[in-house]
């Protein structure tokens, strides 16, 4: 039995669609609190339910009482409820889960992390360091995928990169090689990391198929569509300047995140590909997706 941990989120939700196109057997931790759709999505996946909160460290054992794997994609950055934060879900939840996990008699723990090495310090980039220790020090088996930027995230309205209006707000001056990765193949890697011997006590390093810069972005975007984008460019210097003045918790976190995006991240993937070949999607593929120019395999 597998259980998946943030299964209602955009990423955990495809692990449980991917795992159970498999015939894996799955069970969804889910809260009482999670949107009905979304727990019925899961049903009808032919998920199994299971309630749980990550501040009761009771009920994530009995979650993971008799499973041999557990996958957490659990973040509270995108969506969260009343008493979500870093601290409560990110670090001392997702250390909850990795003690209950070790309690049960879990044989395996995989854990979507994301890529701090160059990011600045911050309580997220704590929770996360701190959650691969103790992954790693428990004595299960363990997976940790550090995850580059998500396209469908980063590349997306939401966070200022607005392909229908035309108009990108971007993090920094444009130019650093990102490799800009699809949830859904960072759900394809993680499954096929259960049970995986190229996997076992691994830290992998997760990217798309190329390294680009988001201006290379813009005109891929551009060359689709056939029509210009109006880019605005955000210095670091001024992102610094949010950070250290910032007085919002959370406007800390994502000015933070995006001085780390900024910055750059780029991934060689031929050495994790060697050992676990995934038909990555590309930026292009993407872009086509989104401007609706032609259906994107996936």
């Amino acid at each position: 039995m597998i259980l998946v941990a943030g299964s209602t989120g955009l990423l955990g939700s495809e692990i449980c669609r991917q795992l159970t196109a498999q015939q894996k057997p799955v069970r969804a931790l889910v809260r009482k609190t999670s949107s009905p759709e979304k727990v019925n999505a899961l049903r009808q996946m032919g998920c199994g339910l299971t309630e749980g909160d990550f501040k009761d460290k009771t009920s994530l054992l009995k979650a993971c009482k008799g499973c041999d794997v557990v996958i957490s994609t659990v973040s509270s950055t995108l969506s969260r409820q009343e008493g979500d934060n870093i601290q409560t879900v990110d670090q001392e939840g997702n250390l909850n889960l990795v003690s209950a996990a070790k309690e049960a008699g879990v044989k395996q723990f995989i854990f979507i992390s994301f890529r701090h090495k160059n990011a600045t310090e911050n309580p997220l980039t704590e929770a996360k360091r701190s959650t691969e220790h103790a992954i790693s020090s428990s004595g299960m088996k363990y997976t940790i995928l550090q995850a580059s930027n998500f396209m469908e995230i980063w590349l997306s309205p939401a966070l200022g990169f607005n392909y229908t209006d035309h108009i990108a707000q971007i993090p920094g001056d444009g130019n650093q090689l990102i490799s800009y990765v699809s949830y859904k193949d960072v759900a394809a890697f993680t499954v096929a990391s259960v049970d995986s011997a190229a996997a076992k006590n691994k830290t992998l390093e997760i990217g798309g198929p190329e390294a680009i810069s988001p201006a290379h972005v813009i005109k891929e975007f551009e060359e689709i569509d056939k029509h210009p984008f109006i880019a605005n460019y955000i210095p670091v210097s001024a992102l610094q300047q949010q950070a250290d003045e910032a007085t919002d918790y959370w406007q800390k976190i994502f000015s933070n995140l995006m001085i780390f995006y900024a910055n750059g991240d780029a991934i060689d993937m031929k050495p994790v590909l060697e050992k676990i070949p995934v038909k990555l999607y590309s930026v292009k593929d993407y872009a086509k997706a989104v401007l609706k120019k032609e259906e994107a395999v996936v």
